[in-house]
């Protein structure tokens, strides 16, 4: 038999190879062209999520920042809460304190009306049957000795110059003129302090003695505290001479006010003072009171009070006599 002979065209082949050949290519070439695609669009992405999350920061910056504020607000209201709570507290307190301040006024009210009543009664009927009414003051004068108990604190004193009141001086000279011969005379102040001399010495009387203190107690620059106990108890002790059978002594206070509880300073100066089998006694106390203040349209203080009470109580045991001024 015999063979056919088959013949190819290599020109064919060419044109099969190429054309895989071209396809191989383009192949190639669109892998390179989608992977610029998905290298830009993954940039892309990179961006968006970049701004994303300077977006988040941000937001995240402003919630703390909000959440600051907040914290802050409510610290204020807090406060502001407490400080209105303060405030209604104070406000509760001062109401009280004015409805205390207005029932004690009443009741100074009162006792100022009762007191008024009691100098007037005084001073129209003596209540020393001793009380020779020739005398300046009215009161006892069978001394030897005068120690002068002078309140110098800022409620006997002018409060435009500073200096003593001089209604205070002119019945201190008055005073002082109802002893025209006596043989010693000191001069304190309401805590004790001597104004003139040596602590626990007489001064001789004589016109420049008198002249002298009344000098000095007009420029007398120490404010003492309103209360003459001390200066009472320091001239009864420093110079009563219990030997000198011959000395009558007098305490004549000159003050307005006093701080202390009676009964002590009572007890104290029946120590000090006491009486003999016939109820005498070797010190004799005077006072003059000046409740200025009644006769100025205002009401004497609750201390006013008790240093009128407490000058009744020791001048009449003491055998003395108080009186009250008013100018």
């Amino acid at each position: 038999m015999k063979r056919r002979e088959v013949s190819v065209s290599l020109s064919f082949l060419d044109c099969i190879c190429c054309g895989f050949g071209a396809i191989i290519l383009l192949f190639i070439l669109s892998m390179g062209a989608n992977a610029n695609v998905v290298r830009k669009a993954r940039q892309d992405l990179e961006r968006t999520l970049e701004a994303k999350l300077a977006s988040f920061a941000d937001v995240q910056q402003f919630r703390e920042q909000l959440s600051g504020e907040m914290a802050k607000k409510e610290r204020t209201l807090e406060d502001i809460i407490r400080e209105v709570e303060e405030l209604e507290a104070m406000i509760s307190t001062l109401q009280m304190q004015i409805q205390n301040e207005e029932a004690g006024r009443d009741k100074l009210i009162v006792e100022a009306d009762e007191l008024k009543r009691e100098i007037a009664a005084m001073q129209k009927k003596p209540e020393i049957e001793q009380i020779d009414t020739s005398h300046p003051v009215g009161v006892p004068v069978e001394s030897t000795h005068v120690a002068f108990v002078i309140d110098s604190s800022g409620s006997m004193r002018d409060p435009g110059y500073g200096t003593i009141y001089e209604h205070v001086l002119r019945k201190f000279q008055e005073v002082l003129a109802s002893y025209p011969e006596i043989k010693g005379v000191q001069f304190l102040d309401a805590d004790g302090r001597y104004i003139l001399g040596r602590s626990g010495q007489w001064l001789p009387d004589s016109p420049q003695t008198r002249d002298a203190f009344i000098s000095l107690i007009r420029r007398y620059d120490i404010h003492s505290n309103s209360n003459p106990v001390p200066g009472i108890y320091r001239a009864i002790n420093e110079l009563l001479d219990k030997k000198d059978e011959e000395m009558k002594m007098c305490v004549f206070v000159l003050g307005d006010e006093f701080t202390e509880t009676a009964e002590v300073v009572i007890d104290r100066l029946d120590r000090l003072n006491p009486a003999d089998d016939d109820g005498k006694r070797k010190v004799v106390i005077n006072a003059i009171g000046f409740p200025h203040l009644l006769g100025s349209g205002f009401f004497m203080g609750q201390s006013g009070l008790k240093f009128s009470n407490l000058m009744r109580e020791i001048t009449f045991l003491h055998g003395g006599a108080f009186v009250a001024t008013i100018e």
